[in-house]
């Protein structure tokens, strides 16, 4: 029987549907603006699948939402090490956001040296690039190579530790039989939200082998101004432009003649932009009868939606007609497309061939697993 130490950062990912690109130090702002938590499901779903293949594993973690009521959601009953600030976790009352605003960095941190001292097996933890580092960096201090395997909740993810969806992560830590070492990345989140990127190699961390784990970020770049020139060429009066975040896209606001928000998403029609660097809702109050999402897969994971472009929710998307651009050097280094929304059915619905604009006129199949 497998032992795992499961750990869950809850206030991951609640800045992408509101624009924030991030929680860390915005997690008061997150709450203002209406963000609701999103790690605690995503930690379900990963349970869920983990119990429907490997039911008698053993699950250690750390009190409440940080990991407690997720496992006893998924049908576990697990032993509990400790709790945030470290005492013992009460469970939630329902507030949910009140009590993640209690936990920190140094539980994660806690919580990993409590597995190691108890010889788990795997460290399966919820959250993002943040959460990955402390994680990774605790072993390191430890100076033990316990393999890890993220479940991907944060808004940017840039390291490969991480499944490529919740269930994903389930399966990979129920079947996995041997590991190697990834890369554990993250970025200032500051100057992500002012449109840098600046991407940090932190730590190697002992992942488990498998094809469902995703890529470091690759960033990449190629000539797109033919492709900007063509999505500009056809764009029709009275519809609705929705353009995610990327240099790609970027590219076809400047066609349009407006700057745009290059880590954001901004909404333009007729001429006119009407959002600049919005959140879900804003998005939402924008659309119009005919919607069109103009979006670029990232470099190296293929990620079409649900990295970076949370804000592009699933209410957003269904009312929506989805356009993928991409230079042909990107699509070389992807493979595969893939999609991660946060809604099952959706991604179910997005899967399958689709046409991917490359150049003024040419597009090619790609198909989105």
């Amino acid at each position: 029987m497998e032992t795992i130490g499961f750990v869950v950062n809850p206030i991951a990912g609640m800045g992408g549907r509101v624009g924030l690109k991030g929680t860390d130090g915005v997690v008061d702002e997150a709450r203002r603006r209406g963000a609701q938590p999103r790690a605690p499901d995503r930690a379900v779903e990963a349970l869920e699948a983990l119990r429907e293949r490997a039911p008698e594993t053993r699950v250690l973690t750390w009190g409440g939402r940080m990991g407690e009521e997720e496992a006893v959601a998924a049908g576990f009953d697990p032993e509990v090490l400790g709790g945030p600030g470290g005492r013992d976790a009460e469970p939630d009352d329902g507030g949910g956001a009140d009590e993640a605003a209690e936990t920190s960095a140094a539980d994660t941190r806690e919580a990993v040296r409590a597995f190691v001292d108890a010889g788990v097996d795997l460290v399966l933890f919820v959250g993002g690039d943040g959460t990955a580092v402390d994680v990774a960096e605790t072993l390191d201090d430890l100076g033990v190579s316990t393999p890890i395997l993220g479940v991907p909740a944060g808004v940017k993810i840039y390291s490969s530790v991480f499944a490529v969806t919740p269930r994903a992560a389930g399966r990979v830590a129920a079947d996995f039989d041997r590991t190697e070492r990834r890369e554990v990345n993250d970025i200032d989140e500051d100057a992500y939200r002012e449109g840098t990127v600046r991407s940090t190699l932190r730590a190697l961390a002992t992942v488990p082998v498998a094809e469902d784990l995703q890529s470091s970020k690759q960033l990449l770049s190629g000539t797109v101004d033919a492709l900007a020139a063509g999505v500009a060429d056809t764009v029709e009066p009275g519809t609705t432009y929705v353009f995610g975040p990327g240099s790609t896209v970027g590219a076809i606001e400047e066609a349009l003649g407006f700057g745009g928000t290059p880590l954001g998403v901004d909404v333009w029609r007729d001429g006119e932009l009407l959002v600049r660097d919005g959140s879900e809702s804003e998005i939402l109050d924008a659309l119009g009868e005919r919607n069109v999402i103009v979006v670029s897969p990232i470099g190296g994971q293929g990620f079409v939606f649900g990295r970076g472009n949370q804000q592009l929710s699933p209410a957003v998307i269904r009312r929506c007609q989805v356009e993928v651009v991409a230079s042909r050097q990107k699509l070389d280094s992807t493979g595969v497309l893939r999609v991660d929304t946060g809604d099952p059915d959706l991604d179910e619905e997005l899967r399958g061939w689709v046409k991917v604009r490359i150049g003024r006129f040419r597009r090619v199949l790609m198909k989105v697993v």
